[in-house]
Order: structure tokens, then C-alpha cells, then sequence
């Protein structure tokens, strides 16, 4: 038997463990043939979400104008753009629509009537390029059979108008009429988007990825592709005190330490005491937050001050970790031990530049990279409650459980930020731990390590050569979802 037939018989005895007879294999190779002769469902696509919740939820509701669409497509000019732009509103958002409406509408059950028979027209439509077996799992428990019966052709019904006129009344009767709205309504946006691809950066500077997440969490299919922010949190996830640094630095730059304190209820009152205290009267005039229009101001001069705290203790960690790692090839990063404190300058590339501030009360000139006794506090404490948010914890195991650097699907190639290439254009020769890895391979190492970092346990050298590498991911030159020269915190 030569090297065909043995992968022939290989392939063939897997199958049979699934389909151990004709008919059943005849029976799914009809299913898997009839499902290839509907139309392709529809993927949805989304990326650079940085926390803006509200934005996302929207656009996820109206299936990027795909529910809107679907709407034109059944109705055309029979309803009137007012008509249907409130029927899709009323899709969207439909608890919310319907108290509304219920308010103002004089005739509530004319107007659920009508309504209903274009729910149930449009869920045909949305349903129809779909299997049976497929949309019956998709529909909401307590509305399955009644649905079921209301989109589903009956051959042996003669008087099909009677019929369905009649179970829409008995809805309205029975006062359920509401309920239903709502339920076709989720039906519809569930079939309208068969698979959602979040193609990275569901954190950033917005104040809602905990919101974001949640509500990806219990979406019907999805896949996600990391982008570096996403990363960055991960690694603070697992209690790297870089990653760390990093997220709570950022959170405070823009003023959005409530997505840390109120979302994932972490506690940052000793980094706020520890800044009250060290850098009471410090120059922070380099640190001033970004904060939103509604920013409470008795809160902007403090939060000004754990900007600071933070950033001189990140800069510190990342110089031991650039240290540390010295394949990164990232001592363009070093910097607190090229300032001159007594000029007031920092020589970068052979060329000197004066510093806006050099009031550092926690830099030893000697020893910069060393964090003090209080800041090495600070970092135990918040890392603690990094390592034992709940809440946290489970949307970054969501992370990784739906997530990965790349996905193939219907054969596309999705990722998030660029592909390192060469000065001639091919795949760049990259450097991890000693061994040099391109294109593929070096996405497929970056991960690897990313999830031991996050997952392994009984190795603590090996857990930090991941979670080292999940910061790499954030900032390095050479990350394919980083895709910069330098990551400029200290330019900036």
C-alpha cells in the first residue's frame, strides 16, 4: 500500500468513527450539499472599538446598515422611509422603542398588529438563507413553537392569511404582544449576522471595553484578532507589573480611571495616596490628563498626580525588563539613565535635548531603573487586585478562549496592524529568546508565549518569559500589531 492509500485509509476510518454507515454518510454529505446551495451568511466585521461602548453597541445592533437593508429589500417603496426607518429603530432597540411608542399611540392594537406581520415578514426573509435546523436554535425559548409556525411555510394550510392573522391576534389577546416585538426583534438581529470578527483593540482610551466585553461574551459567534491594547491588558491580566503600569498609566492620561475603580472595581487608593503624598509639590504640568468635558475638576489635580507616579514607576519597570531581555534590542528605550539632572537635558541619539521636567523625587541618578520601597508597595497592591479581579479575570480568559494573533476564515487572512517585512520586502527575520522566527512562525511563537504567560503556573522563569513578551507585543518595533519604531511615552 503506498503513501496515498495509507492517508486515504486514515481519513477513511476517521470518518467512519463519525458516520459508521452509508446512510449516514450519504445522509451528511445531502446536508453539508444542500447547505453549500444557500446563500453565503453574512460576517460582520469591526475593529479599533478603544472602549467607545456606545458607539459599538450601536453599530452591532443595526449589523453595520445590514438590518436597514434587509428592511429596504423586503418593503421597497411599500412603506415610507419614515415607516421604515422607526421599524428599524424599533429592531435596534426594541424595549426601549416600544415604551415609547406605547405612550403615544392611540390605537395600540392596530398598531401591534401591523407591526408584528412586518416582524415576522422580515424574520422570513433574514431566516430564508439558513437551514431549519439552524435558525431553530437560534429562536428564544418561549416564543420557539409560535415563531416556528408563523415563518414556516404550511403546504397543508389552505387559508394560510386566516392562520397566521390568528396566532397574532391570540398574541395581542393574551397581552404578550410586547414580549414577542422584543423577541423577533433579537431574532432578527441574530440572523442578520451569522459571525462577528473583532479584528482588535477592544481597549484603549474609551471608558466602556469592560461594557464591550461583556456584551461579547454572550454574542452567538464570534472570533476576535488581538490588537496590541488588547494585549497590554492581558499582560496586566496576569499580574505583569509592566502591563500593568502601562494600562493604569493610560487610564489616567485620559481620564478614565473609572473603567479600572468602577468597572472592574480595582482599587487604586494606594498608587492616589502614594501620589499625594510624593508628589504633593512636584511640577505635574507635563502630565496633565486628557480628561472628558464633564472630567470632575476636584478630581483633575490628583488624578494629574498618579499620572505622574505611574509613569515614573512604568519607565522604571520597563528599563529592568529591557535589561532583563536583551534580545528585544529595545535599549532605545533606556532613558532615565541618560538624563543630565543638573542641566536639565537628555542625550537621545548623540543629540541633547532640554527636558520639560526633571522633578522626579522617586529617581535615584545612580540607580534610576530601582523602584523605591513605596513604589514596589504600590505595585504589590495593585497587581494583587489585577491578578484577583473576577470580573476581569473571566473577559480575559474570553480573550484567549475566541482569540488569537491571526485567524484564517473563509479564506481570508485577518489580523490586526501590519506584517514585519524586510527593507527588500520579504518576511522579516525577528529575534525571540535566541531563535529568529518570520512571517508565520512569528506570529505563531508571539502567541505561544502569550498564553504561557497567562496560563502556566508551575513555572515561574517560564511565566515570565511569556508575560515579557505579551508586553513585547504591546510596544516592540518588531510586533506585527505594534507596527511603530518606538513606543514615545517619554517624548510625549
Amino acid at each position: 500500500m503506498d503513501k496515498n492509500e495509507n492517508l486515504e485509509m486514515k481519513y477513511l476510518k476517521s470518518i467512519a468513527a463519525q458516520y459508521p454507515t452509508i446512510a449516514s454518510a450519504a445522509t451528511e454529505i445531502i446536508n453539508l450539499q444542500s447547505i453549500l446551495n444557500l446563500p453565503k451568511s453574512t460576517e460582520h466585521f469591526m475593529t479599533d472599538i478603544h472602549g467607545e461602548h456606545e458607539q459599538f453597541i450601536h453599530v452591532l445592533r443595526n449589523g453595520s446598515g445590514s438590518v436597514k437593508r434587509k428592511i429596504d429589500e423586503e418593503f421597497g417603496n411599500t412603506l415610507s422611509e419614515k415607516d421604515k426607518k422607526t421599524l428599524a429603530t424599533l429592531i435596534y432597540y426594541p424595549k426601549e422603542k416600544l415604551e415609547l411608542i406605547i405612550q403615544r399611540e392611540d390605537n395600540i392594537e392596530d398598531w401591534y398588529k401591523i407591526t408584528l406581520h412586518r416582524l415576522v415578514q422580515i424574520t422570513k426573509r433574514v431566516a430564508s438563507k439558513y437551514t431549519r435546523s439552524k435558525v431553530r436554535k437560534a429562536l428564544p425559548v418561549d416564543f420557539a413553537y409560535v415563531i416556528e409556525e408563523l415563518i414556516t411555510e404550511k403546504v397543508e394550510v389552505q387559508n394560510k392569511e386566516a392562520y397566521y392573522n390568528e396566532i397574532i391576534h391570540t398574541i395581542i389577546r393574551i397581552g404578550r404582544a410586547p414580549e414577542f416585538i422584543v423577541a423577533l426583534s433579537d431574532l432578527i438581529r441574530r440572523l442578520v449576522i451569522d459571525h462577528l470578527h473583532i479584528v482588535g483593540d477592544i481597549f484603549d482610551r474609551g471608558p466602556g471595553a469592560h461594557l464591550v466585553l461583556e456584551t461579547l461574551r454572550h454574542y452567538h459567534s464570534i472570533d476576535i484578532q488581538w490588537g496590541n491594547h488588547d494585549v497590554v491588558w492581558m499582560g496586566a491580566a496576569s499580574g505583569h507589573y509592566a502591563c500593568i503600569a502601562n494600562v493604569v498609566r493610560m487610564s489616567a492620561r485620559y481620564g478614565n480611571l473609572d473603567t479600572l475603580e468602577e468597572g472592574y472595581g480595582i482599587n487604586l487608593i494606594p498608587l492616589a495616596t502614594f501620589a499625594m503624598e510624593v508628589y504633593a509639590n512636584t511640577n505635574c504640568e507635563s502630565f496633565k490628563i486628557k480628561p472628558a468635558n464633564d472630567y470632575n475638576a476636584n478630581e483633575f489635580e490628583l488624578d494629574t498626580k498618579m499620572h505622574k507616579a505611574i509613569t515614573m514607576i512604568q519607565f522604571k519597570l520597563e528599563g529592568q525588563l529591557i535589561k532583563r531581555r536583551p534580545c528585544f534590542e529595545m535599549d532605545d528605550r533606556l532613558l532615565l539613565d541618560k538624563i543630565d539632572y543638573q542641566n536639565k537635558t537628555i542625550t537621545i541619539d548623540g543629540i541633547s535635548y532640554e527636558l520639560n521636567d526633571t522633578d522626579f523625587p522617586t529617581v535615584d541618578p545612580k540607580d534610576p531603573y530601582q523602584l523605591t520601597a513605596e513604589e514596589q508597595t504600590v505595585m504589590e497592591r495593585i497587581a494583587h487586585a489585577f491578578i484577583h479581579c473576577e470580573k476581569l479575570q473571566k473577559q480575559v480568559k474570553f480573550l484567549f478562549a475566541k482569540g488569537s494573533l491571526y485567524k484564517v476564515y473563509n479564506s481570508n487572512l485577518l489580523y490586526h496592524g501590519c506584517v514585519p517585512l524586510d527593507e527588500n520586502g520579504e518576511f522579516k527575520q525577528v529575534n525571540i529568546y535566541g531563535e529568529h522566527y518570520k512571517g508565520k512562525e512569528l506570529y505563531d511563537i508571539l502567541e505561544h508565549y502569550a498564553r504561557r504567560g497567562y496560563y502556566i503556573t508551575n513555572d515561574p522563569e517560564e511565566k515570565l518569559k511569556g508575560q515579557d513578551i505579551l508586553w513585547y507585543i504591546w510596544g516592540n518595533p518588531n510586533s506585527p500589531v505594534f507596527g511603530k519604531e518606538r513606543m514615545a511615552t517619554f517624548e510625549r
